[in-house]
């Protein structure tokens, strides 16, 4: 069972994948009735437990629609009648599903009552929403319209069912309008939509409501490996820490070099290195240029700081490696915080190595001064980009709008590039050349303060690095990388404050939010 729950938590579908799952379920023999009374006490069991008794005199609003997501929403009303709460039901269409069409007959001869405008249930204490459910394609007008806007300016508590009528299912386009939800309960599977930053402003806090989909009709629809997942706890956690065998040493555990800084932006040196520092990386070394060189020692005693040539900017003019040191001997190369745009050569002169690869910061603006296809269509050796929206846009001009459909983005950048591209946002979105996508879906807002990339670059860094003799690829590694980074932030968050977590204090929590995790991960 716990097997199946982690496999469930992982999938995310698409509207026309959750059709086809759906179809082979009720091919198979299950009535559409019998799901709907599953599925719609499920939510109402939870609602119930979450929020219904909080006060037995409370007063509970049903929207419902004309679909059978207002079917589950009518069942959900009438069993919260049968537990003794005050019900009222919003119903503006005439038209309804022929199942919709009898549970609110049925919910009409229990006395309930049932109004064709929403200001009736403006008094009430909570509001569950079942206007429409997946695959809303059309924008929503009046009197829907109006009404979601209604409900909206109440401020009131508000629990969605599969997803916040408006929503676009894959995109989380708002179409027109869109309810502006305080909790989802997503049904049977991860909806895509709940999943893309646009969205995030109406799903508030979601969740998944299983009702036993089958896994094989998942496998049969998705196959063995779901194109889209979403990074767990569980399986970030299976790769860390990094396996280490009793006899070892500093260079079996990874040799990371950091190539970052200038003499503006020293600051993006020294939170790459404590980000690199934070990953357990066996051996750390860092170029930067020769000015930095004494204050990248006094943060960073255990890294072997290497002094450069510097321009008359304070850029990196030349990379001077220790003597008998070859730039191909690191496990990894992480190239670009601070980095600043006169260090083209170097960037040039890393992307000839046979590392692998991180690209931030200057060094994704460099690339796409370059041409990012054409540049990296010449690189044999994998490589990891890490772009912001604006970013991403300068590397893949001729791609999808990354704001509009993030994981459409993401999949056509990796298929130009070849590369990893992990695309920073609200939900973090990384992509692999075969078109896989995996979604960080937690973060706070927290993390959105100058040096916080500039962490995960080193962090990610030393967790490739560790990583480069052990069977692990390079997308599970940005992954988890992304899904510590952000905890880390969460973490910080909570303990301090979502006004911002300057990127210096997001490193001390590296450690600590780690530490947490395994051991309740252990227990």
């Amino acid at each position: 069972m716990q097997d199946r729950q982690k496999q469930i938590s992982q999938v995310v579908v698409t509207t026309q994948q959750m059709r086809d799952i759906e179809e082979r379920i009720f091919a198979a023999g299950m009535p559409v009735a019998a799901l709907m009374e599953k599925v719609a006490g499920l939510i109402a069991r939870r609602v119930q437990r979450g929020w219904g008794e909080r006060e037995r005199g409370s007063r509970v609003g049903i929207l419902v629609g004309p679909g059978h997501n207002g079917g589950d929403a009518l069942v959900v009303a009438r069993e919260l009648y049968f537990h003794r709460l005050e019900v009222l039901i919003y119903c503006p269409f005439s038209k309804l599903k022929e199942l919709t069409s009898q549970h609110l007959q049925y919910a009409k001869s229990l006395g309930i009552p049932c109004y064709e405008t929403i200001e009736p249930l403006q008094d009430c204490d909570l509001l569950v929403d079942g206007l429409f459910g997946f695959g809303l394609e059309r924008t929503l007008t009046d009197p829907i319209a109006t009404a979601i806007n209604q409900l909206n300016e109440w401020k009131k508590l508000v629990i969605s069912i599969d997803l916040p009528s408006g929503l676009h299912t894959d995109t989380g386009e708002v179409l027109g309008t869109a309810v502006c939800a305080t909790h989802t309960l997503c049904l049977g599977l991860w909806k895509l939509g709940l999943l893309q930053d646009q969205g995030l402003d109406y799903v508030g806090k979601a969740e998944l409501i299983d009702f036993d989909i089958p896994l094989a009709d998942i496998q049969a629809v998705l196959g063995d490996s779901p194109s889209i997942k979403r990074i767990t706890k569980t399986t970030a956690l299976s790769t860390l820490p990094l396996p280490r065998p009793p006899v070892t040493h500093k260079y079996k555990e990874g040799h990371l070099l950091l190539i970052c800084g200038s003499r503006r932006y020293s600051g993006g040196a020294i939170l790459t290195g404590l980000g690199a520092r934070a990953s357990g990386v066996g051996m750390l070394s860092i170029a930067v240029p020769e000015s930095l060189k004494p204050i990248m020692v006094a943060q960073l005693p255990e890294a072997l700081i290497i002094g450069c040539p510097e321009t008359e900017s304070g850029a990196i003019a030349q990379l001077q490696l220790p003597p008998k040191t070859d730039i191909n001997s690191f496990d990894v190369i992480a190239c670009g915080p601070g980095l600043t745009r006169d260090a083209r050569p170097i960037l040039q002169e890393v992307l000839d190595s046979t590392n692998t690869l991180v690209l931030d910061a200057d060094g994704l603006n460099i690339l796409a001064e370059m041409g990012t296809i054409l540049t990296l269509q010449k690189r044999q050796y994998p490589t990891v980009l890490t772009p912001h929206t604006g970013e991403f846009k300068r590397l893949f001009p001729d791609v999808s709008d990354a704001n509009k459909d993030r994981v459409q983005a993401v999949q056509e950048a990796v298929v130009q590039s070849g590369a990893v591209v992990l695309l920073k946002g609200a939900r973090t979105a990384i992509a692999n050349s075969q078109g896989q996508v995996w979604i960080n879906p937690e973060s706070t807002p927290a993390l959105a303060r100058g040096g916080s990339g500039d962490v995960l670059t080193g962090l990610m860094g030393g967790l490739l690095a560790q990583a480069s003799s052990k069977k692990i690829s390079v997308e599970e590694i940005v992954a988890t990388a992304a899904w510590w980074h952000a905890q880390a932030g969460i973490l910080a968050a909570q303990e301090r404050t979502e006004l911002g977590v300057d990127a210096h204090t997001l490193t001390n929590y590296l450690i600590a939010v780690l530490a947490s995790s395994l051991t309740r991960f252990t227990d």
